[in-house]
């Protein structure tokens, strides 16, 4: 049976199961802003921990880096972001909504309706955008009119004020991506760590964009996760290298975190439609039930922004080489992933219709909570305590004695939970507890001293 969902039940699933809630809700919320739960908070800290593991803990050439979410607004100013970081926006004359320009075309190109030669401007040449939507006949996604006015450039960048006043004197920028703390801190990195290349630096953390159009639930949000590494090596390396992090990042999604293969494609971006700092790149993409949406962009950025600070800040960010005594500025390779997509096709994937049963059919490794204890009736509290205790010190466990089992079971199975243990005094006073598996729904008798293990053994 085909497993037949849209985007609406898996927030569905996400709000009434603690994955994510509206944000500050009893207040009215705020359009397009989320909580994590805690079961997506967990969900979303396992996929983390995979990446650092993969990346920083199983790699001897990449480093770890927690740089500020403010940085000297003359960082933005070098890296293009104070005047190139914009969307091209246009409002609909009829019913004023907003939209993107380049969006929309993209949607007409990805539909059919269109030929991807239109596809070809420079993001910044708004009249020629203006020229395109018209001779395409972009109509509006709200009322369908076609009748927009002129494109302008609305910078994405978030701005607060430092010290004392609110002035142009006292701006600064929430960071719009984590990328620029590697860049700005690479020589400190070089010369502490005594890396040869090549080397990593990565980082995880918030990043914020001012999107005019967030939605789709978690996927496009003003406030999000990125996991980026920037990749240093030796120009001319860096087509090899590009290929080696392509493969790392399939490698991550389809056997690390267990999404389907028919669900990730690549797609590489032309050259006419190359950002202006890369010389190669492609993107990552997840099948979501709105269509396929970027997960990462692979960027081979060149040494365009050590280039652009070492400029603008006067500072040799120059590489020495100490084999062929020769300073250069290396070239950066860029998987930069974006963690919340991420965890978002993590529960579209594993959302399963099966039997007129629903559940997440979730990696073990990213499932939120592993182990859910519960004793098949109250009374049995505190022998379910005593596993519960066991089983805590190597897994994340939940405790549940409300309802019926198959109740239990049914709330297990859409939170992902891939075991449950149950206890009942025939065979506690063995010494032994039942494991019900998740997809299976199998159940087996399983020694208490052999719980750990057995759980252990089933989650790698």
């Amino acid at each position: 049976m085909e497993n037949k969902f849209e985007m609406k039940d898996i927030v569905n699933l996400c709000q009434n199961r603690g994955f994510v809630y509206p944000w500050s809700e009893i207040y009215g919320g705020l359009a397009n802003s989320w909580d994590y739960g805690p079961y997506g908070s967990l969900l979303k800290e396992n996929i983390k921990n995979l990446w650092l593991k993969e990346f920083i803990q199983k790699r001897m050439d990449t480093m770890l880096l927690d740089a500020s979410l403010i940085m000297n607004p003359k960082v933005w100013e070098a890296s293009w972001h104070v005047g190139w970081f914009a969307d091209p926006l246009m409002d609909c004359k009829e019913c004023k909504a907003r939209w993107r320009a380049d969006k929309l075309i993209d949607n007409k190109i990805e539909a059919g309706e269109t030929e991807p030669a239109w596809y070809a401007w420079d993001k910044t040449e708004t009249a020629r955008l203006d020229e395109i939507v018209k001779q395409v006949n972009i109509e509006c996604p709200d009322c369908k009119s076609t009748d927009f006015s002129g494109i302008k450039k609305f910078n994405l960048m978030l701005k607060t004020f430092l010290w004392v006043t609110e002035d142009w004197s006292s701006q600064a920028y929430l960071r719009p991506e984590t990328a620029q703390g590697q860049f700005v801190d690479f020589a400190n990195v070089a010369r502490s760590s005594r890396r040869k290349l090549p080397f990593g630096i990565a980082q995880v953390g918030k990043s914020f964009r001012n999107e005019i159009t967030p939605g789709n639930f978690i996927f496009r949000t003003r406030e999000f996760e990125q996991m980026e590494i920037e990749y240093f090596v030796t120009p001319g390396e860096d087509d090899e290298a590009f290929k080696l992090w392509k493969a790392e990042s399939e490698r991550f999604f389809l056997e690390v975190i267990g999404l389907k293969a028919e669900n990730i494609r690549f797609t590489p971006i032309k050259q006419e439609e190359l950002p202006h700092y890369s010389k190669q790149a492609g993107d990552f993409d997840y099948k979501y039930p709105f269509g396929w949406g970027e997960i990462e962009t692979l960027a081979n950025r060149t040494d365009y922004d050590l280039t652009a600070h070492m400029n603008a800040s006067k500072q040799n960010l120059a590489y020495f080489d100490q084999v062929n005594n020769k300073k250069f500025l290396p070239y950066v390779i860029e998987p930069a992933m974006w963690l919340g997509r991420i965890t978002l096709a993590a529960l579209c994937d594993a959302y399963t219709i099966e039997d007129e049963r629903t559940y997440l059919k979730l990696d073990p490794k990213v499932a939120p909570i592993k182990v859910w204890v519960l004793p098949i009736v109250k009374k049995l509290w505190e022998q379910a305590k005593k596993i519960y205790n066991q089983l805590s010190v190597d897994f994340v466990c939940e405790y549940d004695e409300v309802g019926s089992v198959g109740k239990r079971y049914a709330r297990m199975d859409e939170i992902g939970t891939p075991f449950c243990v149950v206890i009942d005094s025939d065979n506690f006073d063995a010494w032994n507890v039942t494991v019900r598996h998740r997809d299976s729904m199998q159940q087996e008798i399983i020694s208490i001293n052999n719980l750990n293990s057995y759980i252990q053994e089933r989650l790698k």
